[in-house]
C-alpha cells in the first residue's frame, strides 16, 4: 500500500492531536496516542475544543466505561492525564470552543493553556495532526 508523506515522518516531529468530543472513547484514545507519542519522543500537543474540552477537567466523562477500561488492564484516563502531563505532553483549550461549550476556564486541570487554532497550529508546525 502507498504511504502519504504525513505518514513516513520521523518520530521525533511534532504531533497535534484534535479533540473535538466529550466521549469517552475519543478522549481515552487521544490521551492514549499523545501519552505514546511523547514515550517515542515526539513533541505533543492535544488541543481540544468544544464538548472535547470536557477531557481537559477534573473528573472522569464515563466513570462506569473507564472502570471497564481498567478492568481490563488498560490505563484509565485519569492515569493517561497523569502519564501525558508527566511526559510534557502540552494541554490546549480552545478559548472558541470552552465559550461554545458553555464550559467555565476556571474548571481546567492545572497546566491546561487556553488558546487558539493559531497556537495550536503554531505548537505543531509541520508536524501531524490528527483528528479524535
Amino acid at each position: 500500500p502507498r504511504t502519504s508523506s504525513r505518514s513516513r515522518r520521523l518520530p521525533g516531529s511534532p504531533l497535534g492531536i484534535l479533540l473535538i468530543s466529550a466521549g469517552h472513547e475519543r478522549a481515552h484514545y487521544a490521551f492514549m496516542v499523545a501519552a505514546g507519542a511523547a514515550a517515542i519522543g515526539r513533541a505533543v500537543t492535544l488541543f481540544a475544543t468544544n464538548e472535547g474540552c470536557r477531557a481537559l477537567m477534573p473528573g472522569l466523562l464515563d466513570p462506569a466505561r473507564d472502570t471497564q477500561v481498567r478492568g481490563t488492564g488498560v490505563a484509565g484516563l485519569d492515569e493517561l492525564r497523569a502519564a501525558a502531563a508527566e511526559l510534557g505532553v502540552r494541554l490546549m483549550a480552545c478559548d472558541a470552543g470552552l465559550r461554545i461549550a458553555g464550559l467555565d476556564l476556571a474548571g481546567l486541570l492545572p497546566g491546561v493553556e487556553v488558546a487558539g487554532i493559531p497556537a495550536f497550529l503554531s505548537a505543531t508546525g509541520a508536524g501531524q495532526i490528527v483528528t479524535l
